[in-house]
């Protein structure tokens, strides 16, 4: 992700935060544990968000690992809030944005954050619309030495477009998955240009049907099926990158371990009929 070198398989800590992503993890230790066990095998992109708690995630990233090993890159994100509610109300006027940049700093103890993506749209996806004077706002954060790389996140291809215009992103974080495939276009558009691609919900949305191919699949190599949902979004492009959260450090080891499942042509054909898209092979 421009000059950052990641790991393809990261870890998402937003389901360290209480239910609801609001308030504290019932058990604060174990998200610890969880946290430094991900950085033990080897990961180094963690994805956060002060929204998640808020203050949450951060909070425990910082304890968890402070001071930061310099392989490690933290990718936050800014544009929403959480309301009383437990909603996710869009905050992305100017004002908004310099004060969740501010906020992340301080909650994650550092000086400059490595990637902020901008959350456009809603809870309920993407929404159409300007992203020109959010993101211009981050792009001057940018330029003061507060933030070091940006992208995007729920964004729609309009909005990706006009972002191309104004300011050099390096990764894209949109819904895909197995599923889902309403970004392959945009996918094989960007890793032509070197921007990654980091599917967010990637283990969701499977039917009974789609959930019997994929247990087939899996059933042959003695695996879950989770780890075939995983292995196949490696397989897809070289561009995309994981970023499954758990609460668990065995579960994280199981994703892991799923993630480098070695797919045949034929588990990949009988996956393709899931999402009914072609599928253009990772070398």
């Amino acid at each position: 992700m421009g000059d950052l070198t990641v790991t393809r398989f990261g870890y998402g800590a937003m389901q360290l935060a209480g239910p609801g992503v609001m308030g504290p993890p019932a058990d604060r230790d174990g998200a610890l544990a969880v946290l430094r066990e991900a950085v033990r095998l080897g990961i180094t992109h963690v994805d956060t968000a002060d929204a998640y708690g808020p203050h949450v995630t951060n909070e425990l990233i910082r304890e968890a690992l402070h001071p930061y090993p310099d392989s490690l890159h933290i990718v936050t994100k800014v544009g929403a809030r959480r309301d009383a509610d437990g909603g996710w109300p869009p905050a992305r006027e100017p004002d908004d944005l310099r004060r969740a940049v501010h906020d992340n700093l301080e909650t994650l103890g550092v000086d400059t954050l490595d990637l902020v993506n901008l959350r456009l749209g809603d809870a309920t996806g993407p929404r159409p619309g300007s992203l020109a004077t959010a993101y211009e706002t981050l792009v001057e954060l940018q330029r003061q030495g507060l933030i070091r790389h940006l992208g995007l996140s729920n964004a729609t291809p309009e909005q990706i477009a006009e972002a191309e215009t104004i300011a050099p992103f390096v990764c894209v974080q949109n819904l895909y998955n197995l599923a889902h495939r309403q970004d392959d276009t945009l996918i094989d558009r960007l890793a032509a240009r070197g921007v990654a691609y980091v599917p967010y919900f990637p283990l969701g949305g499977f039917t009974p049907l789609q959930s019997a191919t994929l247990s087939r699949v899996a059933e042959r190599h003695g695996v879950r099926p989770t780890a075939v949902a995983l292995a196949w979004l490696l397989h897809r492009s070289p561009n995309i990158l994981l970023i499954p959260g758990t609460s668990s450090a065995a579960h994280l080891r199981e994703n892991i371990a799923g993630a480098g499942l070695t797919l045949s042509e034929e588990d990949l054909a009988a996956l393709d009929t899931i999402g009914g898209t072609r599928r253009t092979p990772a070398p």
